[in-house]
């Protein structure tokens, strides 16, 4: 049986958002926030939520857990480009439950934009520490 992983999402793929039809994952019940402040900005012609790893700046960052298949993996890996330079790479973070600040933490995957975008795009709002329903509504996809 292949061997899940945890993903811990914070924007498109989120349930009720834009993407969400690429996460085939299961969803892990609750909201998950993450134990060190991460900097979440909204940037660029698409208003794409765009988390950059560097801890101990911006907020605790709030999002959802996944298990996700190495298929499932595959497809997200595809839709974030992390084969092409400048877009996200995945990495690790550590979540709590939102209900349970004192709760042992969890490690998870994570998409991480690349910090040089925020040099070259356009910040809409940020750092904030939740992709919220009003910043989807003002998100487009890549091909518009």
């Amino acid at each position: 049986m292949p061997v899940h992983s945890v993903v811990f999402v914070y924007g498109t793929l989120k349930e009720g958002f834009r993407n969400a039809h690429v996460n085939t994952g299961v969803r892990v019940p609750g909201e998950f926030v993450s134990v060190e402040p991460y900097p979440l900005y909204v940037i660029g012609p698409w208003y794409l939520p765009w988390l950059v790893c560097t801890p101990g700046q911006g907020e605790p960052v709030v999002g959802q857990l996944y298990e996700v298949s190495p298929e499932g993996l595959q497809r997200m890996d595809a839709l974030e480009r992390i084969t092409e330079p400048g877009w996200y790479a995945r990495g690790e973070i550590r979540v709590r439950p939102r209900a349970a600040p004192g709760a042992a933490p969890l490690r998870a995957m994570v998409y991480f934009g690349s910090a040089a975008r925020l040099r070259s795009e356009v910040v809409h709002v940020g750092p904030l520490a939740e992709y919220t329903p009003a910043h989807a509504a003002r998100f487009r996809p890549a091909s518009s």
